[in-house]
């Protein structure tokens, strides 16, 4: 096994796990991608990223599933929607500049930053606020903004549902953890089902990479579940503060 394909393991172990507690695994595994696969299509790289995201994803959320009650009424429904609009997100990316969201981007973070330190009880309590068919159009909104930007564009897509799912629900972190998990694999699934539609997937080096995934997220779900909402919100606070560093390179340099 090459030094590379080492490199790219352990950052995909690392990325499952963080991205298994606050979102923001891309932030880890796609720039080293980049790095190690030099002569490989962007495409095919985000394809094989997305192959290898869908496995982490989908053993956060079955761990998730069976330790923390998920609020399903809106879970569910934003899934659903998140699943339509990221293949339509996947489709338009050819035809929507993607500057725009990439300038304002850093902005909008900078704005969950400050919102999430500002209130200190923020994602403390798990107090739902809605129910019935308005917790459902709410659900059927965020999925639909949230799939759509992931097909766009997609870095901070987990922190963002983190977010969302704290401030329109009022979930705790925990809670708003599980959720998000389950939303973000609706629009992984939907990004691999186009990248392998158009034969842009490493397979090989994908499904190395899912196991490291998998580890990864087994042990990020254990720890966000063992330590609870205060850890990952602290987590939360420092992935959007290099996330927020990250875009704001790549929009002035770009």
């Amino acid at each position: 096994m090459t030094i590379d394909m080492m490199m790219l393991l352990g950052a995909a172990f690392f990325a499952g796990l963080v991205d298994a507690m606050v979102g923001g695994g891309g932030l880890i595994q796609l720039p080293m991608m980049f790095a190690a696969l030099p002569s490989v299509l962007p495409a095919t790289i985000l394809g094989t990223n997305k192959l290898a995201s869908c496995f982490g994803t989908s053993a956060a959320a079955m761990h998730y599933g069976r330790r923390v009650p998920l609020a399903w009424s809106a879970v569910l429904p934003a899934a659903i929607a998140a699943f339509c609009l990221s293949l339509v997100g996947a489709y338009a990316v050819t035809k929507v500049p993607g500057d725009v969201i990439r300038k304002a981007l850093p902005f909008v973070l900078l704005a969950v930053a400050v919102y999430t330190f500002a209130k200190k009880d923020f994602g403390a309590v798990h107090a739902p606020r809605h129910g019935g068919r308005k917790e459902q159009f709410l659900a059927v909104l965020l999925g639909a903004g949230i799939g759509l930007y992931d097909g766009l564009f997609g870095p901070g897509t987990g922190s963002f549902l983190l977010f969302l799912f704290i401030r329109v629900f009022g979930f705790d972190f925990l809670g708003a953890s599980a959720g998000a998990k389950v939303v973000n694999l609706a629009t992984n699934i939907a990004a691999l089902i186009w990248f392998a539609y158009s034969d842009h997937l490493l397979w090989t080096v994908g499904l190395m990479m899912a196991g490291c995934q998998i580890a990864g997220a087994l042990i990020g779900t254990r720890l966000a579940i063992r330590h609870g909402s205060a850890v990952v919100r602290k987590l939360f606070l420092c992935v959007v503060s290099v996330l927020i560093i990250k875009t704001g390179y790549s929009a002035l340099t770009m």
